[in-house]
């Protein structure tokens, strides 16, 4: 068989040394192994090298792969194509194949790593280990070149076997030192007795493992140390609780701790939160509540039942006694008044008190029998009878409102409509001898009686305005009360009738202020039904007040619309037209405006329930500049601001603006001003005359009847009706020249001068000279007596004469 064998070999060898006598090029080769492909007598595949003259096989690709690999364990895919000459993509392909049939191979980011060369890295290490004590993983990884989450997958399954250590926290440490670590974590947390927070721990024990190995010592990671304490507490070695992974409470200080807080409570019945925290009880509700399931949880205190029992006694006490009682007094000091204000709710008396209402609760900590509080406030509900409504008026609280305001007020208690009167009422001058000089020579402030208006009609507002009348007198209802029910006078009238609360030092923000604010709308109530009870009295002369103020205004109106037209007259005199205007806004315009502030004044106090016993007297009461000024600026916006504007219109100098401002005042009142038609000028001229007629026919005085006989000369020339003062008697007899006859005006004209030389004697009679001043001056009014009878012939009732029109 040998022999055989060496025959065949030398045959061969003999065929591959002689020499072929046809040469076949590269090109031929390559077309006649496509054309043996084609005929499938090669019908494997074949792999082309990089350089692209030879062919090799898989299978032989493979057995070269696999060759590489024994030779050093770890073999690169790249350096492999270099290797064995042929393209990465082939390779890697077949390296696929190659690991996927051997379990001892692994690919990894483009290697083929047999196990037989991690052993032999873990036997490095293991012998490296051995010499530092502890290897960082970080270390190893950079020296082989892999991650670290590759090399801790290789390490672990070979820890305690090829690697006598152990891997924690990316950190390889022997038994012995780990032995070490161990020891050290036991002793420190056996030696804590208060509760710590573990990183701290663990920092000083890093830094204590730094100061033992210097420089060759590796930082040991926090989780090594967490993970040995986990170890020792799941075995029992150290006794304590870790909450949240870091806490650790020993149980020697959860016992002391425990032990505290069992004896105060089981001394006091009480704790409070703010203690249990200084212990180091973080949740300390949750802490009791599972110590002691009886126990009840207040804002900041913790109680046993036994002290609600002991403060319901008392406040059950407090109310049979009809008293009251501070909570806080009975309590410990440790209470607070939200505390106490709870304490109350769980109280049974409390409870079924505040159900039947014989008790109240104030300022938290209070509690007040009602028969308590009901006595209070009869006590004090007296004291409204000592308190007039003048008094609140004088206060400034009074509501300023508009006749149509008070109107409305009149409406809620009854209907009111309103009529209208026939008539006025005749004013009677007084006279005597000592003003007659001063009222001729200055302004004849005296007026010949103003006749009667026939029908005077109050034209009311539009009903529109009632609405938000009715919306102010709502809004001002309560400040009408703030003068004498405000918090402070409440309180000191509490403190008069109690005077407990100042004796036992009771904070007056904690109890006196409520109380007084819990009797506010009591008293409040009451006070506001006697001032509804007073306005229903007032409600009769409120509507008579309103009829007689329009039917004033009406009468007024109209003689001062019919005065008015005199004075166009003497237009073409201005000096005179002045006097004669500035004359009748003294005389007639005046007691207009003072009779309509005074009313609107008294409407007021009547709607505010004030008592005013003699309201039928304000048209006899005449008021300075100053009056009326303050009158105008006790009424409230555009009401006061128009009446400020009709009292400066009396200082100034034309009847027309007067006029146009009391238009505009007494529409914001409500009221209206007539306007004078002819009819109703023919009648009150008329009636005047017939009064001034009247008048003259029953003059004694020689003085004063100089003015109305010329009055009744224009109203029989001029059809008009003159108020001249003294200084304008001249002008306006100069006027009648022309409608007189010369006998006639020899007449006025002669008596005129002697009333004149007459008052000048009188108011000259001084010293002296008062004989004889006084013989004259009674010759002169001899004289005029002697005239006085011709003078009032000017005047008699003519019937051929009639007024110029």
């Amino acid at each position: 068989m040998d022999e055989e064998l060496l025959e065949l070999q030398r045959q061969f060898e003999s065929a591959q040394q002689a020499k072929s006598s046809i040469r076949l090029s590269e090109r031929n080769v390559v077309e006649l192994v496509q054309k043996l492909q084609q005929l499938h007598i090669i019908d494997f595949d074949l792999l082309h090298t990089v350089s692209g003259k030879e062919y090799i096989t898989p299978e032989h690709l493979r057995l070269e792969i696999v060759s590489e690999i024994k030779k050093l364990g770890r073999v690169s895919l790249i350096d492999l194509a270099d290797i064995v000459g042929v393209d990465l993509y082939h390779v890697e392909k077949q390296a696929q194949v190659v690991v996927a049939n051997d379990s001892s191979l692994m690919l990894i980011n483009g290697e083929i790593i047999s196990d037989w060369y991690w052993n032999n890295v873990c036997e490095e290490i293991n012998d490296r280990l051995q010499e530092c004590s502890q290897i960082a993983l970080a270390e190893i990884a950079a020296q082989l070149q892999v991650g670290s989450e590759l090399l801790v997958t290789v390490l672990e399954p070979r820890l305690g076997s090829r690697i006598k250590g152990r891997l924690e926290g990316g950190q390889l440490y022997t038994p012995a030192y780990v032995a070490r670590v161990n020891a050290m974590v036991r002793g420190a947390a056996r030696g804590i007795t208060v509760p710590m927070n573990l990183s701290v721990l663990w920092g000083s024990l890093q830094l204590l493992l730094q100061e033992m190995d210097a420089a060759s010592g590796v930082a040991v990671e926090a989780s090594f140390f967490q993970s040995m304490f986990n170890g020792l507490v799941k075995e029992g070695q150290v006794l304590g609780s870790v909450r949240a992974g870091v806490h650790w409470t020993p149980s020697v200080f959860a016992i002391a701790q425990r032990e505290c807080v069992d004896s105060f409570f089981s001394q006091n019945s009480v704790v409070s939160y703010d203690a249990l925290h200084k212990l180091g009880i973080t949740q300390p509700i949750q802490f009791l509540q599972s110590r002691y399931p009886e126990g009840i949880p207040l804002i900041t205190l913790f109680v046993h039942p036994s002290t609600v029992e002991m403060l319901d006694a008392a406040v059950e006490d407090a109310i049979e006694r009809s008293s009251w009682i501070d909570s806080l007094s009975v309590l410990p000091a440790s209470f607070v008044s939200q505390d106490a204000h709870k304490m109350l709710s769980l109280c049974p008396s409390i409870q079924s008190a505040l159900k039947a209402n014989k008790a109240l609760i104030l300022g938290d900590s209070y509690v007040f029998s009602t028969t308590f509080v009901k006595d209070l406030y009869e006590r004090m509900e007296k004291d409204l009878d000592t308190i007039s409504l003048t008094d609140v008026a004088k206060s400034g609280q009074e509501t300023n409102g508009t006749p149509s305001e008070v109107n409305d007020t009149i409406s809620e208690s009854g209907s009111y409509k309103q009529t209208s009167d026939k008539g006025s009422k005749k004013k009677k001058g007084k006279s005597n001898t000592n003003t007659k000089t001063a009222d001729y020579n200055q302004d004849n402030d005296q007026e010949p009686i103003p006749p009667k208006s026939k029908k005077n009609h109050r034209k009311g507002k539009a009903a529109s305005s009632s609405h938000g009348s009715e919306q102010k007198s709502i809004a001002k209802k309560d400040e009408d009360t703030l003068g004498i029910f405000s918090e402070e006078e409440l309180c000191q009238k509490i403190n008069g009738l109690v005077p407990d609360f100042e004796d036992q030092g009771v904070d007056p923000e904690t109890v006196v202020v409520p109380l007084a604010n819990h009797l506010r709308p009591m008293l409040i109530n009451a006070w506001n039904e006697r001032k509804k009870a007073s306005l229903t009295d007032n409600a009769q002369k409120i509507k008579r007040v309103l009829d007689n103020l329009q039917k004033k205004l009406d009468e007024s109106s109209l003689n001062m619309q019919l005065y008015e037209k005199g004075l166009d007259l003497f237009e073409d005199n201005p000096s005179t037209s002045v006097l004669l205007h500035k004359h009748l806004l003294r005389t007639t315009a005046a007691p207009m405006v003072d009779m309509l502030l005074l009313n609107l004044d008294l409407l007021n106090k009547l709607k505010n329930g004030i008592d005013v016993q003699d309201f039928d007297n304000t048209e006899t009461v005449s008021l300075s500049s100053g009056d009326r000024i303050a009158l105008a600026k006790k009424f409230e916006g555009p009401l006061s601001v128009k009446a400020n504007a009709v009292v400066e219109a009396l200082e100034g100098k034309r009847v027309e603006a007067y006029m146009t401002t009391l238009r505009a005042f007494a529409d914001e009142c409500g009221l209206s001003v007539k306007k004078l038609d002819k009819k109703l000028d023919r009648s009150l001229l008329h009636s005047y005359r017939k009064d001034l007629s009247t008048q003259v026919s029953a003059e004694t005085d020689p003085v004063t009847i100089l003015p109305k006989v010329v009055s009744l000369l224009y109203i029989q020339f001029f059809g008009r009706a003159l108020q001249a003062p003294g200084r304008t008697i001249s002008v306006a007899i100069s006027k009648l020249k022309e409608k007189l006859d010369d006998s006639a005006y020899k007449t006025l004209e002669e008596y005129h001068g002697a009333t004149v030389t007459l008052l000048t004697l009188i108011s000259a009679s001084t010293g002296d000279e008062e004989d004889c001043t006084s013989d004259r001056a009674l010759t002169k009014k001899e004289l005029l007596e002697r005239l006085m009878p011709a003078l009032k012939a000017l005047v008699s009732p003519n019937p051929n004469s009639r007024p110029s029109q």
